[in-house]
């Protein structure tokens, strides 16, 4: 998983690849609940990049992408975004592979 640094480092990364952002904060419980099966996840997806984006550090992304709820993902392919699955609701791996099963298609 690659940790978001930079604005530019974001318009990089959605630009050039198929780009999966995860918002999420240290103090989040929700979010420390899905990471023990983040790199099996993105084992099984290799086909994308896994951006963690520090809800607090970037609220003006999450701003910007309407994310008000965490932990939440974003999808992009060549800069459009191609899904989301955003709520303030926990999240299980198998809603997230589902998730990532109907924009891989």
């Amino acid at each position: 998983m690659i940790t978001l640094e930079s604005d530019g480092q974001l318009h990089e990364l959605i630009n050039d690849n198929k780009t999966i952002l995860l918002f999420s904060a240290d103090w989040c419980p929700d979010c420390r609940m899905i990471e023990p099966v983040l790199p099996e996840i993105e084992e099984k997806f290799k086909d994308w990049s896994f951006v963690y984006v520090d809800r607090d550090k970037f609220i003006h992304i999450c701003a910007k992408n309407d994310v008000f709820g965490i932990p939440s993902f974003l999808a992009f392919n060549q800069g459009e975004e191609v899904g989301r699955f955003v709520s303030k609701d926990a999240k299980t791996k198998d809603e997230i592979e589902k998730f990532l099963n109907n924009i891989a298609q």
